[in-house]
């Protein structure tokens, strides 16, 4: 009993570290073609529209929702210290720093993240990438460079769209809730929030960008089993690369924290 248990657990280890180095080489070879010829331009261009652009009406009305959300409720907590006239700048603290890149992320992630799984996942099952590689194309290349590039190009560009949505959204609500100036709640954005609060937020979602596109074409392009494979690869895609986000901007977060 004990040497079956063993026995397992060995097998275990060993498929995972196998699977960790053909992780490491599918990030090498695509980060390898990403940034040597040729370019295509064109998908790149389709996969930024795909993930950057039709992404944009979720991730505002997510936004502008937390930020007034947060506004209710940080102004009925403070209210007990008389601290009301911070809950501007702590919502707009908060968006800058974390909420926004996460929030985006999060959002974007499972769209998009989902979207290229099943749509590698079915090219696998059906058999469409072996013929990439019969007629001499990379399927690296083809597929998942210009998801890549545009994950990397279109998660920053979601996230400050985030950013000032819920900074917008928190404005409204401090004017119908707290009956505050729009140009006190600016002026009082302005003094909190600095040019690297800011930055330390945007330059999270390069990461999450790249979390998301591997996950999505490494997990599509190991799909198996047909359309109930496709549809299992895509839930594997969205948790994995959530709890990648998470876990990331924890870490990312402790980084940033110990840079001067």
């Amino acid at each position: 009993m004990v040497a079956s248990y063993i026995t397992r657990f060995g097998d275990y280890f060993i498929s995972l570290i196998e699977q960790m180095g053909e992780i490491g080489l599918f990030i090498y070879s695509a980060v390898v073609a990403s940034v040597t010829r040729p370019f295509n331009f064109r998908l790149v261009m389709e996969q930024i529209d795909e993930i950057g652009f039709k992404s944009i009406p979720i991730v505002i009305a997510s936004a502008m929702a937390i930020g007034m959300v947060m506004v209710v409720q940080l102004a009925w907590g403070f209210a007990w210290f008389g601290a009301k006239g911070i809950v501007g700048p702590v919502v707009s603290l908060s968006f800058v720093r974390e909420l926004g890149p996460v929030v985006a992320s999060l959002l974007v992630g499972g769209r998009v993240g989902s979207g290229i799984t099943a749509e590698i996942g079915s090219m696998k099952v059906t058999e469409q990438i072996d013929a990439i590689r019969t007629l001499g194309a990379d399927p690296v290349r083809k597929l998942v460079v210009p998801r890549l590039i545009a994950s990397v190009i279109a998660f920053p560009f979601l996230t400050v769209i985030a950013d000032f949505t819920g900074i917008f959204g928190a404005l409204l609500m401090s004017m119908i809730d707290l009956d505050v100036q729009p140009r006190l709640f600016i002026s009082s954005i302005l003094e909190w929030v600095t040019i690297n609060d800011f930055i330390s937020g945007i330059s999270k979602t390069f990461f999450f960008g790249i979390i998301v596109a591997i996950t999505g074409c490494y997990i599509g392009m190991r799909a198996d089993g047909g359309t109930q494979g496709v549809g299992r690869a895509t839930t594997q895609t969205v948790v994995v690369s959530l709890l990648l986000i998470i876990i990331g901007d924890f870490l990312l977060t402790k980084l940033f924290l110990l840079l001067p």
